[in-house]
């Protein structure tokens, strides 16, 4: 890439950040006397979208502007990540992704009505919080969970992650950069500075302890006890999984479940191919209500 296309590439970086900015309209939402931060885009069915584990709402930077035009969407910084609070109590108590799904339930019943119709799509630890949202909050119409933790089977990531928590600015970035690639992406040129800018912002701001949930195998169990409509997803490359053993173990005899692999990408299938994953989410939830 040239010097000067590399320079428009960082300026429409910047340009979209700044847009969904813009577009935004933010609520801080109390429960328990911490607060829980939603942004809501668009119009039409409600459809809820959860990030990841060191993430934030701009997991979804690149599919906003595509789902927001057929959905109202309501997008959550989890408790303990982004904006919003951290939970109270102990970072590492057994209780709290319970206590992590009943402030976001809570929090998201203030704001569309507890008899309201959702749909929700989750990435990774944030699809198994779907997961268990849906069992708990009825009227949940449709899952779409993509890259999601919780399924208790091997792994496959290749490079260990570096710690990024020190001084030197320079080497920090390079150990984020280093991190983004070890699990979230497949292709590194696209390591650029819209995903370093997202990647970063989230990491710092990430307090809640999300790794030892997403390696339990809760997801099968929550899923079975939901029983609705459920979409898998995973990028071919995707490093938390191997994706068709996965698919087959969580979607075998289970009409209701479908599940589909994104060729040429990794972890982050739907900010790496965004191209095939936004038209497929919308499609997915298009039926959204049908059960």
């Amino acid at each position: 890439m040239t010097t000067r296309a590399a320079d428009l590439h960082a300026a429409e970086d910047a340009g979209l950040l700044a847009r969904l900015e813009r577009m935004a309209i933010r609520h801080d939402v109390a429960h328990l006397g911490r607060t829980v931060v939603w942004r809501r885009f668009g119009e039409g069915t409600p459809l809820v979208l959860l990030h990841g584990g060191h993430g934030n709402w701009m997991h979804w930077v690149r599919n906003i502007e595509a789902l927001a035009a057929r959905h109202t969407l309501w997008i959550a910084d989890m408790p303990g990540f982004g904006d919003s609070d951290t939970l109270a109590g102990d970072d590492h108590a057994p209780d709290r992704l319970d206590r992590l799904v009943q402030a976001l339930m809570a929090t998201l019943d203030h704001l569309v009505g507890e008899d309201s119709e959702v749909a929700i799509a989750g990435f990774s630890f944030g699809a198994l919080v779907a997961a268990h949202m849906a069992v708990r909050r009825p009227r949940i119409t449709r899952l779409a969970l993509l890259g999601p933790a919780g399924h208790g089977g091997p792994r496959r990531q290749g490079q260990p992650m570096q710690d990024w928590r020190i001084d030197d600015e320079d080497e920090k970035r390079r150990r984020l950069r280093h991190n983004l690639l070890a699990l979230m992406l497949h292709d590194e040129g696209l390591a650029d500075g819209l995903a370093m800018a997202v990647h970063e912002q989230a990491c710092k701001a990430t307090r809640f302890r999300s790794r030892a949930i997403s390696r339990q195998a809760s997801l099968g169990d929550a899923l079975a006890a939901y029983g609705g409509p459920t979409l898998l997803m995973w990028g071919e490359h995707d490093v938390t999984a191997v994706p068709v053993e996965v698919a087959q173990q969580l979607a075998c005899g289970a009409n209701h479940r479908d599940w589909c692999v994104i060729p040429a990408a990794g972890h982050w299938v739907q900010f790496e191919r965004w191209q095939e994953v936004n038209p497929m989410l919308l499609r997915w939830f298009s039926e959204a209500g049908q059960r």
